[in-house]
């Protein structure tokens, strides 16, 4: 069994499903209107812990019912708990979602808590005791909890532990050219296409891929939306197909189940390729369900639908 170690929100998302975004100064009727446990690192430590791996998570919220919800998933599947801490003053981290049609989502964050992780309290020795990290870069925008994930990194890098970090188009516009410096060392660096524009100035997946190597990051997985996702290394270019669902109704999360499906892949042997599979096949589940993280994954399913996608690729 994998031990993971995530640095990452814990966040209330208030989601409200309209047909369509109002102008500016406007006004719209949500049809629906929902409160979910979201934030990339809770969304990754819980879909992580459902595939049977050992999970801490290092974030932080407030007090009361929303530092509850945002954590209820976390709980329920059994993350370690040590490395949560709470804020006396600092309101939980929560996303005001607007959700169209087509599943796409406008989104509002307020960082809360969250920016105020408090390094002081991770140490080389709490790192060390984990098989592998992953970041959510929201972690590395600012704020104590940039320190903290900073730290991590470092602590990760001499333990020897393999490291994933997942971008965030907010995350990417914000940091920009410094997130380069930041990520050099990671084994793996996950993003969709969107981010990868953001953070090259590119246009094409070619030119962008050949500018980061250029600046030594050469091992990238690209999420390409219904394409699949990409794999890059020195060695390897290849597109994974996706798995088709009949009805995708909300993508919040996806990103983020592909992310903890790779990283729990890999960790379990499986190479690029067999990895992007799992993580198309969670990204897709993640869809057909309201809120970040409503859907249930396990390894056996997982394997056996990453099989065969396989399948139908050949």
């Amino acid at each position: 069994m994998c031990k993971f170690l995530v640095v990452g929100d814990a966040t209330v998302d208030q989601m409200y499903f309209v047909s369509e975004l109002p102008e500016a100064g406007g006004e719209a009727t949500a049809v629906r209107a929902v409160m979910e446990p979201g934030g990339a690192g809770g969304t990754i430590a819980t879909v992580l812990a459902r595939l049977g791996n050992r999970v801490k998570i290092a974030t932080r919220v407030g007090q009361g019912p929303f530092a509850e919800l945002a954590l209820q998933r976390v709980l329920e599947a059994g993350v370690e708990t040590d490395l949560i801490q709470y804020d006396d003053e600092q309101q939980t981290s929560s996303v005001t979602l607007l959700v169209t049609p087509d599943s796409q989502r406008t989104m509002i964050s307020a960082v809360g808590a969250s920016r105020y992780l408090n390094p002081a309290d991770l140490t080389a020795a709490s790192v060390a005791a984990c098989d592998a990290l992953v970041v959510s870069a929201y972690s590395l925008v600012g704020g104590h909890q940039r320190d903290y994930a900073i730290a991590a990194l470092a602590h990760a890098r001499e333990a020897g532990l393999t490291s994933f970090v997942d971008l965030g188009r907010g995350a990417v516009s914000a940091l920009r050219d410094r997130l380069v410096s930041l990520v050099l060392d990671v084994d793996y660096l996950l993003m969709n296409e969107n981010e990868l524009f953001t953070l090259t100035g590119d246009s094409s997946i070619s030119d962008a891929v050949a500018g980061l190597s250029k600046q030594g990051i050469e091992r990238l997985v690209v999420k390409v939306g219904e394409m699949g996702s990409i794999v890059i290394t020195p060695e390897l270019t290849e597109l994974i197909d996706a798995m088709k669902v009949e009805e995708a109704i909300d993508s919040t999360g996806a990103g983020d189940y592909y992310t903890a499906a790779f990283a729990h892949a890999i960790m379990r042997g499986h190479d690029l390729s067999e990895a992007a599979r799992f993580g198309n096949v969670a990204g897709a589940l993640n869809t057909v369900h309201v809120g970040a993280q409503s859907a249930v994954v396990d390894h056996e399913t997982l394997s056996r639908l990453a099989q065969d996608l396989e399948k139908v690729e050949s």
